[in-house]
């Protein structure tokens, strides 16, 4: 069974499938130039699939936190990375009792918030989901490192398909925040999925792992 975060993902690129289905319903197949006016789909398909990728990053993120805090016996038994964030964060809390927030099982209500605050954070930081930003959500959120290390298959190396992430999410940011960018072709849009949806397996896989790994329990 797959995370619920993977199934989200797969209904919401759907939508992108139907815009494509639209282009080809009015632009036809045939070889060629198609009018300008069909740009605004190819460009609405990039912003979407940004979207949706987030979206499954922020979802897995929280699924897997969930996952963890409800398979580890206690505190002690977390990765230690994220034990030694969390460590740190609450020494540097003004309030000298917010230790006490860790007794008996307050510990998971305070990793779940937490979590809601990581994120709440990175919005108002108008940070982008390119895969250093996506690496570190996982990191500080589960103490997963390097999420992005499963990241290959044939014909595409790590690091490229790193690069080809950062490359269409500033796409997707010069067409929804400058509306500058031009000459979207519906190929692209393509590509940009295909490329999430081979993300977003290799993320499933690693987290998954990870789990197993950490408290003798899979997700899926």
């Amino acid at each position: 069974m797959p995370t619920t975060a993977r199934t989200r993902f797969e209904a919401n690129a759907s939508d992108v499938e139907h815009l494509l289905e639209i282009h080809e319903l009015l632009g036809g197949t045939d070889p060629g130039r198609r009018s300008a006016q069909l740009q605004v789909l190819n460009k609405s398909g990039i912003v979407l699939i940004c979207a949706i990728w987030e979206a499954y990053c922020e979802d897995l993120a929280a699924e897997a936190l969930d996952f963890l805090v409800q398979h580890v016996s206690g505190p002690d038994k977390l990765p230690k990375s994220l034990r030694k964030r969390v460590a740190k964060e609450l020494e540097s809390d003004v309030n000298k009792l917010a230790v006490w927030k860790l007794a008996g099982s307050g510990w998971q209500p305070l990793l779940l918030q937490r979590l809601t605050d990581l994120q709440d954070e990175r919005n108002r930081g108008l940070n982008t989901p390119k895969a250093d930003n996506i690496q570190e959500l996982f990191d500080e959120a589960l103490g997963l490192a390097d999420v992005s290390a499963t990241w290959y298959w044939g014909g595409m190396a790590r690091e490229r398909a790193r690069g080809k992430l950062d490359e269409y999410v500033t796409l997707r940011g010069d067409i929804a925040h400058r509306g500058t960018a031009h000459g979207v072709q519906r190929d692209k849009v393509h590509d940009f999925l295909n490329h999430a949806e081979r993300l977003m397996a290799k993320t499933d896989a690693k987290v998954n792992d990870f789990l197993r790994d950490e408290c003798g329990s899979s997700i899926f």
